[in-house]
């Protein structure tokens, strides 16, 4: 065994040590070949064959491995870099942890629904936990990736439509992945991705380019992964996407320019599975090693998976079109990420770390409550009687493939609570009947005749529609988000038996619902939950949990309005009632969403009173307090999401119609009220660079983005 000594160098002491081969090395990152549900997580690469891996290991060529986990296969990985190769430099092993490790929990863009931060903060400190025990150090989340197109895959990663929501909940991630000390072995760095303006594909369509203006990248796009690098995220990792004509992963603008001189970030940069080597692709590298010269001269620290690194980065470097002082600069970055991991300290950190599974088994339940959003509850259908007899009718009724959601690999779905686990164990229901109906994309012969002939006897039909697992993810873009036309005829068959319909829609994305929104009397969106979903949405719709979440994303009323966002500019021929032409709307679909951002219902009512504020004027560095009071009307506490939203009159560049600038979650007991209070500051008048302009603003504390009345007053201009 090599003396532990070895691992007691700095990284610059061990930089001075390094061949160039060795530098090189710690700037190739490599995958193991993962397969999920049967289909490969990322594109089929060659991967070398095990003994030239470990080779390169030995050789001390490759800085890492990821979702490689598992203590037997970390330690043997490990020993051969730690032991065997010349400098004893630790692999660090990564993983997509995205939504808990082995323990699924709900999805990211479930986890913005919640409109709690700490939340999803608590979650990625469990998840890093229980992946740090496997032997995983890093992790490639959160996903800051602005979406305001349903018809992208991964709008399941994101966090919505909304760039304050969205930063807030990606900055309490990476605190949660990452805690107050790196080294601590529960903790994982955290990687903001994919920067930047991923999301922004055009038409929705995954990889796709991102054709968006300067102005809206800087103030809508931006922001987040700012927030996320701000908390502290120790890597950054490039988007496959343009901007501007130039892949992300060359592009020297975003990650010197805007990353390392504009936010002073000092972490390690990292290509996407094979982003470089696609630049050729693109059509931006002639070769591939043109592709590696763009990209590391751009700023890109770790190669992926592709190669380009250990092919042609040492070539580059003796040949002087890359410059010694470069890679020294990003080996630098590399070692001493990896020692503020402690793994110089201790290669294995971690794999001793016991868990609490009770604790994170209550925690994934209560999660799981936290998320779901009511979009509909005529009658006060919901909370279901205790003695009802229901129907569980749907392709999600009782199953186990499609609980977890995209992303979800190291998590058994098997592990997961159905539908039909949580209702079954739960005696508030007298009787209770399944039957699948029709398939999740086709029909089942003679589906909807059993279907009807189980809901017979019910007093309610409790529908479990939607999206199947692999409907959202990555390269799961979808032309037309919308119900699956077997599972909206199955609806419609329910609807024709006159009783009370309750409809949980699973999906990791906003759909174009207008009709099944009409069949049903209530309408829960419960996303993708993870390990407990059966038994929290039992949990809300028996009444032992009432639903306080909000939505992330506005639903449109028809796939042709996307992409759909509250935050739009004002246009000069606004849509205005009973003005169909000559304003800026379709002559087919109603103006506006079905459902908006921030919407959501409780078992109870809030009213709204009229936004009061202390002043008519704000001064330049002064302060505005604004307060709202919310009465709850209908005898039933609820959590209630008061919103600030702004919106500046005129302004030097147009400003979206409303801006979310705070949010607030108040629990309001039944015909009680409670008072919303926000205090403005001149910093939220601002654009995205810091620049407020005196003037007129609008202010709203309403309970979505298509609600309420404003109150207006003036910045004064500085003194």
């Amino acid at each position: 065994m090599r003396p532990a000594s070895r691992l007691d160098r700095s990284p610059e002491q061990l930089l001075g040590l390094m061949t160039v081969a060795e530098k090189v090395g710690q700037l190739s990152l490599y995958s193991a070949a993962v397969h999920w549900g049967g289909d490969p997580v990322n594109p089929a690469l060659t991967f070398d064959p095990p003994e030239k891996r470990l080779a390169a290991i030995r050789a001390g060529e490759v800085t890492g491995i990821f979702n490689v986990h598992g203590e037997a296969s970390v330690r043997a990985l490990q020993r051969i870099a730690v032991e065997e190769s010349r400098l004893g430099i630790p692999l660090v092993f990564a993983a997509d942890v995205i939504h808990g490790f082995r323990t699924a929990l709900p999805v990211p863009l479930a986890e913005a629904a919640s409109f709690e931060p700490a939340l999803a903060g608590r979650a990625a400190e469990l998840a890093a936990s229980e992946a740090a025990a496997a032997g995983i150090h890093w992790t490639f989340a959160p996903g800051a990736d602005l979406c305001r197109d349903a018809r992208w895959g991964r709008a399941v990663e994101s966090y919505g439509e909304d760039t304050h929501l969205a930063s807030l909940i990606a900055a309490a991630r990476v605190r949660g992945f990452q805690g107050e000390d790196l080294a601590d072995p529960r903790r994982l760095m955290a990687t903001v991705k994919h920067f930047a303006g991923y999301g922004a594909a055009e038409a929705g369509l995954d990889y796709g380019s991102a054709e968006v203006s300067d102005a809206t990248f800087a103030e809508a796009y931006l922001p987040p992964y700012r927030a996320a690098i701000d908390a502290g995220a120790g890597a950054v990792m490039t988007a496959f996407n343009d901007v501007g004509g130039v892949p992300c992963t060359a592009s020297r603008d975003l990650l010197t320019g805007v990353l390392r001189e504009g936010w002073g970030f000092e972490g390690v940069t990292v290509s996407d599975y094979n982003s470089d080597a696609e630049t050729i692709v693109h059509g931006h590298a002639a070769d591939r090693r043109e592709a590696a010269k763009c990209c590391f001269l751009a700023g890109l620290d770790i190669c992926m998976e592709s190669g380009l690194y250990a092919e042609h980065l040492a070539d580059l470097v003796a040949s002087g079109e890359v410059p010694m002082a470069l890679l020294d600069a990003a080996v630098l970055r590399v070692l001493r990420a990896k020692a503020a991991l402690g793994l110089f300290d201790d290669p294995y950190r971690g794999l001793a770390v016991e868990q609490d599974a009770a604790a994170l088994k209550t925690f994934a339940r209560e999660a799981a409550r936290r998320c779901p959003v009511l979009l509909k509850n005529e009658g006060g259908v919901l909370p279901l009687r205790p003695g009802v007899r229901a129907a569980l009718i749907g392709p999600f009724a009782d199953e186990h493939a499609h609980l977890n959601g995209a992303w979800a690999i190291f998590a058994d779905n098997g592990e997961s609570a159905s539908l039909l686990d949580g209702f079954a164990a739960s005696p508030e229901i007298a009787a209770l009947s399944v039957a699948p109906g029709c398939g999740i994309e086709s029909p089942i012969e003679g589906g909807i005749a059993a279907a009807l002939a189980a809901a017979e006897g019910s007093d309610v039909v409790v529908l479990a529609l939607g999206e199947g697992q692999h409907m959202s993810g990555e390269s799961r873009s979808r032309a037309d988000p919308s119900l699956p036309a077997a599972q909206l005829e199955l609806a419609r068959a329910m609807r024709s038996l006159g009783k009370p319909v309750v409809t949980l829609l699973r999906t990791g994305r906003p759909l174009a619902i207008p009709e099944l929104a009409g069949l049903s009397d209530a309408l829960l969106v419960t996303w993708f939950l993870g390990a407990e979903t059966g038994h929290a949405i039992a949990d809300l719709v028996l009444g032992r949990a009432a639903p306080g979440g909000r939505l992330p994303m506005s639903f449109p009323r028809h796939v042709g309005q996307l992409p759909l966002y509250y935050a739009r500019k004002r246009t000069g021929r606004p849509p205005e009632a009973g003005k169909p032409r000559f304003t800026a709307r379709y002559i087919d679909v109603e103006p506006g969403p079905l459902y908006p951002f921030g919407f959501g219902l409780g078992y109870g009512r809030a009213d709204y009173g009229p936004v009061r504020l202390d002043h008519a004027t704000m001064a330049w560095d002064g302060t505005l307090t604004a307060r709202c009071t919310i009465r709850e009307t209908a005898g039933a506490a609820i959590e209630e999401v008061a919103q600030l939203y702004l919106h500046d009159v005129a302004a030097s560049r147009i400003r979206p119609v409303r801006e979310l600038k705070g949010f607030a979650k108040l629990a309001i007991p039944a015909n009680g009220e409670v008072e919303a209070v926000f205090e403005i500051t001149r910093g939220l008048l601002a654009f995205a660079d810091g620049t407020a302009e005196p003037g007129a603003f609008e202010l709203w504390i309403a309970p979505h983005a298509e609600a309420g009345e404003p109150a207006r007053f003036v910045l004064e201009p500085e003194a």
